[in-house]
């Protein structure tokens, strides 16, 4: 048996792809039975400690909103489906990876669970489809090759959802610095026009949809939220959380504590967008600063060997011509 595994191709990949599907099979038992545990214990724990009354749980489930049913996506009807069905995809780190899909443009509760249930598939398809592609040639590899390449793409698959999600929420940071100075801008011109905070940040929202639809987003939740009755501090507090940028959260602070003072709105709106387009002239500045250094690294590593061939190139042939022939005497 061991001989005809090892002479034919096809019974080698049938017998690697059993290998794989026990270890996997066993792997999310072991999971199963682990986490139903878990989960059973931390839903007694919290009827016992909330207290929930079998009443208030029928009427919470008629109430609930339009904005809960339109979260609930196919991954997330996926996601609560692996969930029902025993494997717990709740994060230990949960409020942190939360955190971070909300900066990155994923503020739904569900959100967490569907990034756990995407790293988890990627870790198991990735090493899946190479062998599934690798043994359906002629010349299938070695065990050992399958299994070094399988490990490295089951990391792949571990760690590469953790790089987009890092690049995307720098990609949406740098985009809202971007667009914050001309918001504030705006904003400045329309408190001074006459409008109000609340209504002037609606105006701006509509106004900066095609130019910067990312702050034209923040502000128009943030209008959404004064409008459903939260006080201005509750409101730009959930707008600094939302954007996760330094420049909001100084900006959220200014206009809370101006409130609270009962200071011009204008005034503070004045020295906070001169502070801004400053910092936007800085990063300009800085920008430009650097550009030389970047420049000279493919100047030095293609130009410069061709400057110095062409150069050399006529003292090169005239040695061998010339200086070559008297130095052997002929």
């Amino acid at each position: 048996m061991i001989e005809l595994a090892a002479q034919d191709s096809t019974v080698r990949a049938l017998l690697l792809l059993g290998i794989f599907g026990i270890v996997a099979g066993l792997s999310l038992l072991a999971l199963f039975y682990g986490n139903r545990r878990i989960a059973v214990r931390g839903q007694l724990d919290q009827l016992s400690a909330k207290g929930i009354m079998l009443g208030e749980t029928i009427g919470s489930s008629h109430t609930e909103s339009l904005r809960t049913r339109e979260a609930q996506t196919a991954w997330a009807r996926l996601a609560a489906a692996v969930e029902r069905a025993g494997l717990n995809l709740t994060d230990t780190k949960s409020e942190r990876l939360s955190s971070l899909l909300r900066q990155a443009g994923f503020p739904s509760p569900a959100a967490p669970r569907v990034f756990t249930l995407v790293r988890l598939g990627m870790i198991f398809v990735l090493p899946l489809l190479y062998v599934v592609i690798a043994f359906s040639g002629d010349d299938p590899p070695s065990f050992l090759k399958t299994y070094l390449v399988g490990s490295v793409l089951a990391l792949i698959g571990l760690y590469l959802p953790n790089l987009y999600i890092r690049a995307r929420a720098d990609r949406r940071k740098e985009a809202i610095i971007n667009g914050f100075p001309d918001c504030l801008d705006l904003l400045l011109v329309c408190v001074e026009s006459g409008l109000g905070l609340e209504a002037a940040m609606d105006r701006v929202g509509r106004e900066m949809v095609n130019s910067h639809p990312l702050v034209a987003e923040l502000l128009m939740i943030t209008v959404l939220q004064l409008r459903a009755g939260a006080t201005r501090d509750e409101a730009f507090r959930k707008l600094a959380d939302a954007s996760a940028v330094d420049e909001i959260r100084a900006f959220t602070t200014l206009i809370i504590q101006s409130d609270k003072l009962g200071t011009s709105v204008a005034n503070t709106l004045r020295v906070y967008a001169a502070e801004m387009r400053e910092k936007r002239q800085m990063r300009a500045e800085e920008k430009a600063h650097r550009l030389p250094v970047l420049i000279s690294i493919p100047l030095v590593a293609c130009m410069l060997p061709t400057m110095i061939g062409t150069l050399m190139l006529p003292a090169a042939v005239l040695m061998v011509r010339k200086i070559f022939p008297m130095m052997t005497g002929g």
